[in-house]
């Protein structure tokens, strides 16, 4: 049986949850260990009248059923007073379902102003004013989940719903934007289009199809939606008759209207383009105001090179096959110690493919071997020596091939005066030669340093955005170790800025040893990344952004720690000696996410144990975070047991960071711990105490029992990933 989602010590208010969905929502809550705020007005589905005792009736009816819950009849725009029962009756609050509506259908002619109000002031300002009233909460206590509900009548319109189909649709413009605010504190907002019977649908709908739309068929993906491991944020939810699916805006590849600059757009300009302007045929969609706004910046540029003042610009031509691709990967930490690295090392691997961040190195190439600086406006010079990576975005478009002669065409699209130096702001865009199809596109930003000053703007509206962390701790981190020769290595994939390998170089620049290429750092995140969320499969590879705040020495250690948020991976690295931040803001967007199995050396018993995945989850912890879990300073070996029978060993050795399976290697244990296998996944899913099982003689402890104690900080740690 697949684990119980439970939302045991989680507080929720369901508006509108006197019937229909609402009710469907609160029992089902009520029914996973949630209390509940069951707040309802008591009113007609036109707005019409009050009455206490539908909510009355619900918190019976959770109560009954051995749950938690609370009555609240106050209008939810006065949503402040709707949370005030929450934190009075709970002590907190985790996730509000917006749910509250009403209807005032008329056709658009005799809408009055009342109706038009009346329905704004429900579905909007209600949703607005009770998140808003829980939204410090969430904030503090760095979690909240936000249900939005919207319609089909906002989605596509509808006979006689002028002012509701406005209402809906405004609420996804809300949703969207409180996803966005949200995120970086863990606070997700979706929207749920439902689909089902209730008092604003009971004489609309035939009674046949009616009575199949049932609000218990919708109340699961709202419940999933509001859980702790839904990582879904900013989504609209269609969902009925026991289906769901998400929705999404789109638009079409459009068509410019104008060749160059200087010529003006008439109405038969329009006219005459239209069926490009609205070809659905490469229809795609954005993923933010920021993307939407690039593909406006887009046109622009594409205006600006037509423009018979444009400069040509600059091409580097590069052929490459499996020799210039295995010494990237090797540049980039790639080794054959792990086995997920072969797919990059080894020609004839049935896999074998190009790490995808192999396109980045067009773009220092172009840096040294181009004239492209020559092109820097203001009359600004730079020195390619003192000028230093600051962020760099890829974006690969179709698979790449595992050779192929390519060409890089280079522009500068903008520079900003930084004072203390000049941001160089360059986009390439990498074609096959043989095909002439783009494979890639590359957006870098350098700062030359000590070429500031000129008068210039400080900002650029096309650069593509890093993005801040969330706040919580990393899901999963992994960490390397430099060679002291990466430098030397990595540069021998033609990025041969003196900066990285002559001291006397690298002195000028205010290093005491040359550094670390920057991408080189993103080619060991990216192995990292891709290894843990997209494992043997790189394809899976859309796009990165990174921005480099600190220098890397060679031989120094870097970790990587990763957030997942949907396709979308958050990353920052870390120099472990200096505790410096080396990446910043950065992710990587999948295509689809694919995690690292189980290594089989960690799984290789003689019959498969369900605990195995408990050992492997702590055995990735403790290798990612060796300084914290050597604290403990014990070694501990676990019996693990099925029917009474010896099955298992594993040694915890956290003296030097170790977990494997056997007996210790070295010395002996501080304590010993025998429980059977089922029991011991119990308890790392928190679902047996561990006192408790030792008083029932479930856990059977030799050696020093106080130690164990200590062990509650790893199981933590790897609750989530089990």
């Amino acid at each position: 049986m697949p684990e119980e989602l439970r939302f045991d010590g989680r507080v929720v208010i369901v508006t509108g949850a006197g019937a229909g969905l609402g009710r469907a929502y609160a029992l089902l809550f009520g029914s996973r260990g949630a209390s509940i705020v069951v707040n309802d007005l008591g009113g007609g589905r036109h707005g019409d009248g009050s009455s206490s005792s539908v909510a009355d009736s619900v918190v019976k009816e959770i109560r009954q059923n051995g749950g938690k819950a609370v009555a609240n009849y106050d209008s939810v725009v006065e949503g402040h007073k709707i949370v005030d029962t929450a934190i009075k009756t709970f002590g907190r609050i985790d996730i509000v379902v917006n749910n509250a509506g009403i209807l005032r259908d008329k056709s658009f002619a005799k809408i009055s102003d009342q109706d038009w109000d009346l329905i704004h002031n429900v579905h909007v300002k209600g949703a607005f004013k009770t998140t808003q009233a829980a939204w410090p909460y969430f904030k503090k206590q760095k979690y909240g989940r936000v249900i939005v509900t919207s319609s089909n009548s906002g989605l596509y319109g509808n006979f006689g719903q002028a002012n509701y189909s406005a209402a809906k649709m405004g609420l996804v413009g809300f949703a969207n934007t409180l996803a966005i605010e949200g995120n970086s504190s863990n606070i997700y907002t979706n929207v749920i289009v439902p689909t089902a019977a209730s008092r604003l649908t009971e004489d609309i709908l035939p009674p046949d199809f009616f009575k199949e739309l049932k609000p218990e068929l919708i109340a699961p993906v709202v419940a999933w939606l509001c859980h702790e491991n839904c990582s879904e944020n900013g989504s609209i939810i269609e969902a009925a008759v026991g289906w769901a699916g998400k929705c999404h805006l789109i638009r079409s590849a459009g068509c410019n209207l104008r060749k160059k600059m200087s010529d003006a757009v008439t109405p038969e300009d329009a006219r005459d383009n239209w069926a490009a302007v609205t070809d659905m045929t490469k229809a795609k969609r954005c993923e933010s105001i920021q993307e939407a706004s690039m593909e406006v910046f887009e046109v622009l540029k594409e205006l600006q090179e037509n423009s018979s003042q444009q400069k040509s610009d600059a091409v580097l031509k590069h052929t490459y096959d499996f020799r210039n691709t295995i010494l990237y990967a090797i540049g980039v930490g790639a080794t054959t110690e792990y086995s997920s690295d072969m797919l990059y090392l080894y020609e004839n691997h049935s896999k074998f493919a190009v790490l995808p961040t192999y396109f980045v190195l067009f773009g220092p190439n172009a840096l040294i071997s181009s004239s492209i600086l020559d092109d820097v406006p203001y009359g600004i010079q730079v020195d390619p020596s003192r000028t230093l990576h600051g962020e760099q975005y890829l974006e690969i478009l179709k698979p790449i091939p595992s050779e192929a002669s390519v060409e890089t065409r280079f522009k500068i699209i903008d520079v900003l005066d930084k004072g203390s130096g000049a941001v160089i702001i360059m986009q390439g865009d990498t074609i096959d030669a043989a095909t002439g199809e783009k494979l890639a596109t590359a957006q870098l930003s350098a700062f030359a340093i000590g070429a500031g000053g000129f008068g210039g703007k400080r900002s650029c509206p096309g650069i593509i955005p890093t993005e801040p962390a969330p706040s919580r701790k990393p899901d999963i981190s992994k960490i390397q170790k430099t060679c002291i020769d990466q430098a030397a290595v990595y540069r021998l994939s033609g990025d041969f800025n003196p900066l990285h390998i002559d001291s006397s170089v690298s002195s000028l620049g205010g290093y005491e040893k040359p550094i670390l290429h920057g991408l080189c750092s993103l080619g060991f995140s990216t192995r990292h990344v891709l290894d843990t969320y997209a494992h043997e499969s790189p394809d899976f590879f859309k796009a990165i952004k990174v921005r480099f705040s600190n220098p890397v020495i060679p031989g120094q250690t870097l970790r990587t720690d990763m957030w997942r948020n949907g396709n979308r991976i958050h990353f920052e690295t870390t120099v472990l000696e200096n505790n410096k931040k080396v990446i910043t803001g950065a992710y990587i967007d999948l295509k689809a996410v694919k995690m690292q199995p189980i290594q089989p050396a960690l799984c290789s018993a003689e019959e498969n144990l369900e605990s195995d995945a408990v050992f492997a989850a702590i055995a990735d912890h403790v290798k990612a975070h060796p300084d914290q879990v050597k604290k403990i300073n014990g070694i501990f070996v676990y019996n693990i047991t099925s029917s009474g029978q010896n099955k298992a060993q594993w040694t915890l050795d956290l003296k030097k960071a170790e977990v494997y399976k056997g007996e210790p290697k070295s010395g002996k244990s501080d304590t010993s711990l025998t429980i059977e296998d089922k029991d011991m996944v119990e308890i790392a899913l928190g679902k047996l105490n561990p006192q408790v099982a030792f008083m029932r003689g479930k856990l059977k402890i030799k050696g020093n029992i106080m130690l164990t104690q200590k062990l509650k900080t790893l199981l933590d740690a790897n609750r989530a990933k089990l």
